[in-house]
């Protein structure tokens, strides 16, 4: 027996081609000017503190696209922090194309919340980059509460577990290593209870400006502590000086009382 193919049956298989024709921006702004502070804040603090590496990638309020469905359900999702390690720091991203990423998906998320975003932040979002995203840390705060911060961390079956703060309150970011908390401030002309990474030791970690301004007050101090050097020198150099003059005047005078008694012996 004998088995014919039939050539029209025959058919050229391809893969589909990821869709091309995405948006990157939905012309909304964040919820208020804090929050895109708060969102700068976490992104520029980040970049400072690695800036000797290239090999991490970090975004705010920019798309992530993770599936053709996604994109044809027009569904669109833009963490307000997102941190990406062992990419290439290098590339020009307008957004986060998970297809074009050797399918990477962000290891950190951060939603800065509000009253009409919260329920949303901790549920529908927080199961997508669980379940979908696989994203090892996430973090919820609200610039306005100081009194809002939470955290998950994905357990090894996959499934987020509520993170528990330490005395100061930080929730520890395990893939960045650097703890997540509170400090108050201003930052750019706004008095705020910002959030913030701390690293392993609890020091805050800086801003670019803030690294420019403890440099400069490190610059001062150690002006001012040479300054002070030199007139403590200086103040030696003459405290020296007025006890070789005290010593050359009392020889002076000795001298001139021994010339005195050989001139007049009766005075002995």
């Amino acid at each position: 027996m004998t088995t014919e193919t039939n050539p029209a049956a025959i058919v050229d298989w391809e893969p589909p081609t990821p869709p091309t024709d995405l948006i990157f921006d939905d012309g909304e702004p964040l919820e208020s000017n804090r929050h895109r502070i708060a969102m700068n804040v976490l992104i520029r603090s980040l970049q400072q503190a690695w800036a000797d590496r290239n090999d991490f990638f970090t975004g705010g309020n920019m798309f992530i696209y993770y599936s053709s469905t996604q994109v044809r359900n027009r569904d669109f999702r833009g963490p307000d922090f997102f941190a990406v390690l062992n990419v290439d720091g290098n590339n020009s991203r307008q957004g986060w194309v998970v297809w074009e990423e050797n399918g990477r998906y962000p290891d950190v998320i951060v939603e800065l919340m509000s009253p009409s975003t919260a329920a949303i932040d901790k549920g529908i979002k927080k199961n997508l980059y669980e379940q979908t995203f696989r994203t090892s840390d996430y973090f919820v705060y609200d610039p306005f509460d100081p009194n809002s911060l939470q955290g998950w961390h994905l357990d090894d079956n996959q499934q987020y577990q509520p993170l528990t703060p330490n005395e100061c309150g930080w929730l520890w970011c395990k893939r960045l290593d650097f703890w997540l908390g509170t400090s108050e401030g201003t930052i750019d002309r706004e008095t705020a209870v910002w959030l913030r990474f701390y690293d392993v030791a609890g020091n805050l970690v800086l801003l670019p400006e803030e690294v420019a301004t403890a440099q400069a007050q490190a610059a001062t101090a150690q002006a001012q502590a040479a300054t002070a050097q030199a007139q403590a020198a200086t103040a030696q150099a003459q405290a020296a000086a007025a006890r070789e003059e005290a010593a050359v005047a009392q020889a002076a005078r000795l001298a001139a009382r021994l010339r005195e008694l050989g001139e007049n012996p009766d005075m002995l």
